[in-house]
């Protein structure tokens, strides 16, 4: 396969979600189905193009290409766009393209009835299209265009159902949260234009390579990479700025299952990948420490939720955290992988419990009862029977999340806990593995609460059961797909050595391009001390694992305690845990009410002050100008009515001397003369 061909056919992926959605934002109502055929089929030929991109150039083995062209030209500097495409990019292709094209077939029967059903399919293309140009940049302005893309659909979709208030507020959250660590992002790239005069991954880290570093300082490099990875913490929902994605829950369900599990929220991890080359060794601890404290805080907060997707939600964030440590300890394969292997299993779970959702949803319908919660694992109980398609496939997914053997999930978090426990043992931060051991436990404890409380037991409404059923097909086969994706065997032939599988051949820890001494652990040494420690991290994540598991059957199938009287006895901490550790209030206090003070304080302000001012202002120009009438009125036009009076008297008094008779005339003459000849007589 020739350069020109790459180029071709990575633009023809990117541009056929695009396609789909002109298409049905337009003509999609006037489209038997409303279309839903139509951007389906559509990804279904994205998917087949990303499948072959990725045996020709993962089997070709070959160097990363670069197709780039001058966009505009500012002065003598021109501004390019481009596509680069290496293994990285063509393995992410496939995951967004496969993910996408798996909604797309679920929504075909969850959202069947929605009044909005061709729009929703339409979005899905315009975020396809917009995850797919993260993907292929080349540089990293074109990233942040597709980057604020992605937050425009996600926005869109998250609001769908935007009649309701929740999911308004939900998405307008999304929307505002991202966009603080969008604008750190900003700044990091426009330090890196202004030092380099381009946006080029390539230019960029060739002028690093060459001794350039932004304005020969130590601490704007730093800088600059701590305040690009803002953008990760925004998107991939990172501490602090982790709160909107539970809430873009609102959204439907299989938008949980592409935007909050597989694609956009694994764009802030992709990022953080692409510019690892130019990272420092304190921005790259600063990374990992934001992603250990992100995925605990989140694991810890998920224990105690009773929504299934707000489980998942907070499972996802601290999956994320991991993944985000795992790249900040240098673990940057394992990293990677897991992006992966938890795009498909997450991804299942979120439309498991879509099916789930739906069954429930259709059997509370069909008894009227509009006041029970769907969502509510505690009107759950006793699935297994009724879903089994569903159950087995989520218990896939659990498996794999949980880190047990034989599952994609056990392959990469395994390879990250033996990440961790390298980097310790180099650098001595052994919190690090401590904490992601901690998460690892939790992870297996609070899934498997799940699918015991949803699926085992008695169903908590027995009167709804005889109305509940499994999804239809078209929703069943992309549980099967990505359960089947979840197992082992598609990453590694070996079930528990990640690193002699094709991916890890595949997609290696790149080369930093920064002066030496600024750069982290060598990434040789790294992997020696990953090689020494493999077998503790195997052995302690098996355990960890086995005992998270153990802990949720005891407690909540065997009811060997009372779960109530724990809680109870723990108090604060969950209270703590079940209100989220209450960040949302403490925001709502610290940012929203400050900032409504601050709006009042200024609506005041421009009232009383600034608007005063100009109505005092008005005020006195209308008392000067009242002045200036009456002077005009009674002074001027006094003056010159007057005038005008006097002359119109003495000329109606002259009028009486002009008689027009002679004799008169001659009379005031001789008297006139008389009257002359006694003033100068008397002279």
């Amino acid at each position: 396969m020739d350069i020109l061909n790459y180029s071709s056919l990575s633009l023809i992926i990117l541009l056929l979600p695009l396609l789909a959605f002109v298409l049905l934002i337009f003509f999609g109502k006037k489209l038997p189905r409303q279309g839903d055929w139509l951007g389906t089929s559509i990804m279904g030929l994205a998917l087949i193009s990303s499948l072959y991109l990725l045996f020709n150039k993962i089997g070709s083995n070959s160097e990363t290409l670069i197709f780039t062209y001058d966009w505009v030209v500012l002065g003598s500097l021109p501004i390019q766009l481009g596509i680069m495409i290496d293994n990285l990019t063509v393995i992410m292709l496939v995951v967004v393209t496969l993910v996408s094209l798996l909604v797309h077939l679920f929504s075909i029967g969850y959202m069947k009835d929605d009044p909005r059903y061709s729009r929703y399919f339409a979005y899905l293309g315009l975020f396809s299209f917009s995850m797919l140009g993260i993907v292929l940049t080349s540089n990293l302005l074109m990233m942040y265009m597709f980057w604020e893309l992605v937050g425009i659909s996600s926005y869109l979709l998250i609001g769908f159902w935007y009649e309701k208030k929740s999911a308004s507020n939900a998405a307008n959250k999304a929307f505002i949260v991202n966009r603080i660590g969008d604008a750190g992002m900003f700044i990091g790239i426009m330090i890196l234009f202004i030092h380099y005069a381009t946006f080029s991954f390539q230019g960029i880290f060739e002028a690093m390579q060459a001794g350039s570093i932004p304005f020969e300082s130590q601490a704007w490099l730093t800088a600059a990479g701590i305040l690009i990875f803002c953008g990760a913490v925004g998107k991939s929902a990172q501490f602090p700025l982790h709160v909107w994605l539970p809430d873009a829950m609102e959204g439907p369900t299989p938008v949980s299952a592409l935007i909050h599990a597989a694609t956009m929220v694994a764009a802030g991890v992709y990022l953080v990948a692409r510019v690892f080359p130019m990272l420092t060794a304190d921005a790259l601890i600063v990374i990992a420490y934001i992603g250990a404290i992100t995925a605990l805080i989140a694991a810890s907060i998920a224990i105690t939720q009773f929504d299934i997707k707000k489980v998942l939600a907070y499972s996802t964030i601290s999956q994320l955290g991991f993944m985000i440590m795992a790249l900040g300890v240098g673990a940057y394969t394992a990293g990677i992988m897991h992006l992966v292997t938890h795009a498909a299993f997450k991804a299942g779970l979120f439309l498991g419990a879509g099916s789930v959702i739906y069954a429930m949803h259709t059997a509370l319908h069909k008894v009227h009862d509009h006041k029970t919660d769907a969502q509510d694992i505690r009107n759950m109980g006793g699935l297994k029977q009724k879903m089994p398609l569903t159950y087995w496939t989520f218990l896939i997914f659990t498996l794999a999340i949980s880190g047990v053997p034989l599952t994609s999930g056990f392959l990469s978090k395994d390879e990250i806990l033996a990440g961790t426990l390298a980097f310790s043992s180099l650098n001595g931060h052994y919190l690090l593995p401590l904490i992601a051991l901690t998460v690892a436990g939790l992870t297996a404890f609070y899934m498997f609460r799940l699918l015991i409380l949803t699926f085992h037991g008695e169903h908590a409404l027995k009167e709804r059961m005889a109305d509940i059923k499994e999804s239809p097909l078209v929703m069943t086969l992309p549980l099967m797909v990505l359960a089947a994706l979840s197992l082992f065997v598609f990453y590694s032939f070996n079930p528990i050595a990640a690193y002699s599988g094709w991916f890890f051949q595949a997609v290696e820890r790149p080369l930093h391009v920064i002066p030496e001494f600024l750069q982290p652990v060598h990434s040789f040494l790294f992997a020696e001390a990953v090689d020494r420690v493999h077998g503790k991290a195997l052995f302690l994540s098996i355990l960890i694992a086995s005992a998270g598991i153990a802990l949720a059957y005891f407690l909540y199938l065997l009811k060997g305690a009372d779960v109530d009287q724990i809680a109870k006895k723990v108090g604060i901490l969950y209270k703590g845990s079940y209100h989220k550790w209450y960040f949302d209030e403490m925001y709502e206090a610290a940012f929203v009410k400050t900032t409504m003070a601050v709006t009042r304080i200024l609506k005041w302000f421009d009232e009383n002050i600034v608007d005063g001012i100009v109505n005092g202002l008005a005020t006195i120009t209308r008392y000067i100008s009242r002045v200036h009438r009456w002077t005009d009125e009674h002074i001027v036009d006094g003056l010159v009515n007057g005038s005008a009076s006097l002359a119109g008297i003495l000329g109606k008094g002259f009028t009486r001397l002009q008689t027009g008779r002679i004799q008169a005339y001659i009379a005031l003459v001789v008297f006139g003369f008389v009257i002359l000849f006694i003033v100068f007589i008397g002279i």
